[in-house]
Order: C-alpha cells, then structure tokens, then sequence
C-alpha cells in the first residue's frame, strides 16, 4: 500500500465527484481514470491539519501509481457537476463536501460554522446569494464585506466564509449559530429534516 499527499484542491475535486456514500478515494479515481471499476478493500481519502498552520495537508493512500491523476482535471466534467450540485438538495450530498475529521478537530464553534457554511457555499455557489436575506433584528448575518457588517452593529466580529466573497458575523451564542445555519439551508432548498441534520453537525 503506498500513500501521496495531494493539495486541497485535487482533494475536493475528487470529493466532489463522489457518486454514493461511503466511495473509496481508489473508486472514484478508477471511474475518473476509466480504469478497472472493480471493488477492493482500499482506504479512502483522509486529511490531517497541523496545529502550527491553517494549511491542510490530505492523504491520498491509493492502490496503484496516479502520475496520471492530473487527467481527473477534466474541465468539462467539472462543469457539469457543479451545474448538477445545484439541483441537488440532500443533507447526505452535502456531507461529501465536509471533512469530518477537520470538522472534529476545530476547536470551537465559530471553526465549525465556518467550515460548514464553507461547504453549503461549495455545494451552492451560485445560490448562496439568498443568505444575504437573513438577518437578525436591525442586524445583517451575512455581507460581502467585514464593513458592512461591522456598519450594521457593535462587536459583530465577521469572518470570512472560506474562500467565498461572503462574510458572516460569530459574535452570537451556539444557540443563535445554529438557527442560522437551519435558515441557511432552507434559503437554499433543503428540507426542515435536512435542514436540522445540518445544524447538528455544529
């Protein structure tokens, strides 16, 4: 068994072209690849994040040399998932876009909203817009700017949503996060019963 680092983004590209849950990294790989499809007992893909930096370093521990994975870059085939992502209204979809061992390994809350409406952007980019309609009483949630949150009420402490040009405020209680990711995801079409299996995951 031989293991390779790749980067972030070949990371969750190959995570987003994950067909059903549960899909070893090798299988998906294989189907990219148009190689053999057959099923082995081969891991999956797992992440590890280093307490003395931000950046994410993920394993890939395949069954075979990928010097040819960059063939997986298929442009084409990028686009239409996306396009097809945005169909998609299921909580278990959204879970492919959440590392859940990175998930685990935030320290706090704020980490874990992050990272979570990070994964709701991913999964809905062109949608994620409608958030922008939540908002507290005479307070925005969400902006497109730390200023204009910051314009909107005292000690709002906005962070930015991944690498996305939103902002939300984290100066709330867990309580009050998780209503906003309830609100999040019903902006974006999910269901009340996906809806709440996403803001547990906080």
């Amino acid at each position: 068994m031989k293991s390779i680092e790749i980067d972030d983004e070949l990371y969750q590209y190959i995570v987003k072209n994950t067909e059903k849950i549960g899909e070893s990294a090798s299988s998906i790989l294989r189907r990219l690849l148009s190689l053999n499809t057959a099923e082995e007992p081969l891991p999956t893909l797992t992440a590890a994040t280093s307490n003395t930096t931000t950046e994410t370093v993920h394993t890939l521990e395949p069954s075979q040399d990928l010097a040819n994975a960059s063939e997986v870059k298929n442009t084409e085939h990028v686009e239409k998932t996306e396009n097809a992502s945005e169909s998609i209204k299921t909580a278990d979809y959204l879970f492919n876009y959440i590392n859940k061992e990175e998930l685990a390994m935030q320290r706090g809350a704020v980490g874990r909203f992050l990272l979570i409406l990070a994964a709701l952007y991913r999964v809905h980019p062109k949608k994620f817009a409608l958030v922008s309609e939540i908002r507290g009483k005479g307070r925005l949630y969400f902006g497109k700017s730390a200023d204009e949150l910051e314009a909107s009420g005292s000690s709002t402490k906005p962070k930015q949503i991944g690498q996305s040009p939103y902002w939300v405020i984290t100066n709330t209680n867990t309580t009050r996060k998780k209503m906003m990711l309830t609100e999040v995801a019903k902006e974006l079409g999910y269901s009340q019963s996906d809806a709440e299996k996403i803001r547990e995951l906080l």
